[in-house]
């Protein structure tokens, strides 16, 4: 197996716009957007700025990054990495059935089912490393069961006044929370350990 889908089974990482980026990279991206959006323009007739699906569009926003500073490692680039996890993002959030939610206790209790075997793995990936995201973040407690049929996930909270929203968020709520995924997005791309990169900021 290649190296970026090692990568990617073993960090099974999380949704996309860049938030934890090298200083020259945002301040050049930010510094000419109406010249980026000019170029565009130029380059695209009738002025279309959409660069296709929403994967396209990220590794896309990723390399203009990687191209606005001069620092980059491209020896390091892994592109592929990302690409990997951003399928494994499209099939758990397209591609999974929600059974049921449920109020429970302190939060809420959700049964899942993947619709297709890869969806299955990508499942799996997140709800192993998504738990520790959601808990540093926010303090909640995330655990999965496999089950026949799919997964049994809880979370809970020890803040009463957060239970509705927990329940609020539901499946697909509870895995998109948190400023955590862009950063991760990024570390990918720069073939760092997103983990690491995560806990440096």
């Amino acid at each position: 197996m290649f190296t970026s889908i090692n990568k990617i089974t073993q960090y099974g990482l999380l949704s996309c716009a860049l938030t934890a980026l090298p200083a020259s990279a945002e301040t050049s991206a930010q510094a000419t957007p109406m010249q980026h959006k000019g170029h565009q323009a130029q380059l695209a007739p009738g002025g279309l700025t959409e660069a296709g699906t929403d994967m396209f569009a990220t590794l896309q926003e990723v390399i203009a990054r990687l191209n606005a500073d001069p620092d980059t490692d491209w020896s390091k680039v892994d592109l592929e990495a990302l690409r990997q996890h951003l399928r494994d993002m499209f099939e758990f959030s397209y591609n999974v059935d929600v059974l049921s939610r449920q109020p429970m206790e302190k939060g809420v209790k959700i049964l899942v089912k993947a619709t297709n075997p890869r969806a299955d793995k990508a499942l799996a990936r997140v709800l192993k490393a998504h738990p520790m995201m959601l808990k540093m973040e926010t303090g909640w407690t995330m655990q999965s069961r496999r089950q026949k049929d799919g997964y049994e996930i809880t979370v809970t909270t020890s803040k009463p006044s957060e239970v509705d929203k927990i329940r609020g968020l539901g499946y697909i709520g509870l895995l998109a929370y948190g400023s955590h995924h862009q950063a991760h997005h990024w570390a990918m791309a720069t073939g760092r350990n997103p983990h690491q990169a995560m806990h440096q900021q």
